[in-house]
């Protein structure tokens, strides 16, 4: 992995530096370091977060923890489904790298502005500096997961935090429904990005074709490929449609990004997005 890690990180960093920060973090009125609530620790937590007087009644430890210190978290969710590895041009990134690109990107902005970074699941909680980002992306650069489609997992994401989605969202829908009616009743708010590769959204196939899920396991054969355009592309649409509704339902903002297209544009629509969040 060492060899994947500095040039994304670099990357990241580089690609952070094409946007300019604006108020963020620490400057947002009415919080402050008041006590807020006890949260069960998770795995991640150093020992000197945890208040041993109130786990000391429990089986179990628990964190004390601040109010500025759960709303300046966000957590991150990047897909790393086999559907990701895509490209339909040897000249454009797979949809995972983009992905894993604009996330680190956006974790070295948050960070560098006061923020708490981490990501959905308990092995990465929100954490701040210099430090996080190298677990982030050590994180982000492990093998791909073996199915065909992601979902969300946001059981560990902290109330009233805000969170970050990053997927091609072509999987069942009802699984981010799920996850963002979950989030929603916790308080979280966040962004869902959408990842896709312009053929993907063109439909270019005639002929005979054969269709084939990135992982193997769903395939479909046709001698007219042309004739599923139509019907693809608005089955598409509704998909798009459907998560936008989503997110407006859920508090939650919606984008869709092309690996064809410059990454600076996106990645400057999702830290917009957490500073209207904030």
């Amino acid at each position: 992995m060492s060899h994947i890690l500095p040039p994304l990180l670099a990357a990241a960093r580089q690609l952070a530096a094409t946007v300019q920060l604006g108020a963020h973090g620490r400057r947002r009125a009415g919080l402050g370091d008041e006590f807020w609530q006890y949260r069960a620790a998770h795995q991640g937590d150093e020992a000197r977060m945890i208040d041993w007087r109130r786990s000391a009644r429990a089986d179990a430890h628990f964190v004390r923890e601040r109010e500025w210190q759960a709303a300046q978290s966000v957590h991150l969710w990047v897909d790393d489904a086999r559907s990701m590895e895509f490209t339909g041009d040897d000249s454009r990134p797979v949809k995972a790298d983009r992905a894993r690109l604009l996330a680190l990107a956006l974790a070295v902005l948050l960070i560098r502005s006061g923020e708490r970074v981490g990501l959905s699941d308990p092995a990465t909680p929100p954490r701040a500096g210099e430090v996080q980002l190298m677990r982030l992306a050590a994180r982000l650069t492990a093998p791909a997961g073996e199915a065909d489609y992601g979902a969300p997992e946001g059981r560990a994401m902290q109330p009233h935090a805000r969170a970050v989605f990053i997927s091609d969202f072509m999987g069942d829908p009802v699984a981010v429904e799920t996850a963002l009616t979950e989030a929603a009743d916790r308080g979280v708010t966040g962004a869902l990005l959408q990842v896709l590769d312009p053929v993907e959204e063109a439909f270019p196939y005639q002929g005979r074709t054969i269709f084939e899920s990135m992982g193997g396991m769903l395939a479909h054969e046709t001698r007219k490929a042309g004739d599923l355009r139509d019907r693809y592309l608005e089955r598409l649409a509704e998909r798009k449609d459907r998560l936008a509704t989503l997110a407006a339902r859920t508090g939650w903002q919606y984008s869709c990004h092309h690996t064809g297209d410059p990454a600076p544009g996106a990645l400057l629509w999702l830290f917009h997005a957490m500073e209207r969040l904030a």
